[in-house]
Order: structure tokens, then C-alpha cells, then sequence
């Protein structure tokens, strides 16, 4: 069972995405949005625009260097899940728990992805299964996806 669950943007672009993320999080019950690189942070106009406030109350944290943050939150006993679709990445609907109980989702840049990097790093590459012709969501709209899924699945809602 997910006792504690952030969520990692490096490099996002759109403060738009950015703000979703932390409505998101904030209807869901994250416990923590880390941002890093040249994702902006509040304040942020465009991030105020789509968090509607969440962005006051739900807590976060920016760290320049993304290796930094993921060093710290792996010291911290997190399980890495990065959200991409690559050869041996795995549907989210088939991810299983076991024993982990602090769980950290990295999604990646709106063009990029997650960078190979953070994918070396990952305990689980997840991915959201595509039905039509666009081979992925808008960032935000799959970290929802994600965060709902993986909250439901460890029984933190």
C-alpha cells in the first residue's frame, strides 16, 4: 500500500501543464510535486491560470539539478516510475504493487520525454496503452492518467 506519492516534472516547458499538475495533484491527494530544471515554479502566471490555487497549498519543491533531486529521493527509499513509451515498457493497467510504500511517478518533456538518464534509474517504465493515431497524451493529461491509476492501484484513494 502507497503511503507516501510524489510526482517528479523535470524540464516541462508549459507553466499550463505545469499548474494542471498541481490541480491533479491536489484532487488527488499528492503528497509532493518536485520540479526541476527549466520547469517554472510559482509564481507563475501561467501556472496560477490552471491550478486555480493549488499551487498556494500543495506542497513542492524546486531543485535545478533533476540528478540532484532523484539522488535525494532514492536516499529517501522511493520507487522510480517513469511514465514513456519505449520497447520493454510495460502497460500501466498491468502494474502490480508489492511492497512499496513511497512511491515517486516521473513523467517527461512534452517533446523528449523522459531522458535516458532518468530511465537508467527507473525501477518500472510504465505506459499509457494508445488506442488512436497519436502515439501519446499531453503530459498533463497522462500524468493524470498516471497518478489516478497508480494511487487507485496502491489504495491511496
Amino acid at each position: 500500500m502507497i503511503k507516501h506519492f510524489a510526482v517528479v516534472l523535470p524540464d516541462i516547458r508549459s507553466g499550463f501543464n505545469v499548474g494542471a499538475f498541481f490541480r491533479t495533484a491536489d484532487g488527488l491527494g499528492v503528497d509532493h510535486v518536485y520540479l526541476s530544471g527549466y520547469t517554472p515554479y510559482p509564481p507563475h502566471k501561467e501556472i496560477s491560470k490552471t491550478a486555480l490555487g493549488a499551487d498556494d497549498f500543495v506542497e513542492w519543491t524546486y531543485y535545478m539539478e533533476t540528478g540532484d533531486l532523484l539522488e535525494y529521493l532514492k536516499q529517501e527509499g522511493y520507487f522510480f516510475i517513469s511514465l514513456e513509451k519505449i520497447q520493454g515498457s510495460k502497460p500501466l493497467g498491468k502494474f502490480e504493487f508489492q511492497d512499496q510504500e513511497k512511491i515517486c511517478l516521473i513523467l517527461g518533456n512534452e517533446i523528449e520525454g523522459v531522458s535516458e538518464d532518468i530511465l537508467k534509474i527507473s525501477d518500472e517504465i510504465l505506459e499509457i496503452e494508445m488506442k488512436g493515431r497519436k502515439e501519446s497524451f499531453n503530459v498533463s493529461v497522462a500524468g493524470s492518467i498516471a497518478m489516478y491509476q497508480l494511487l487507485l492501484k496502491g489504495q491511496k484513494i
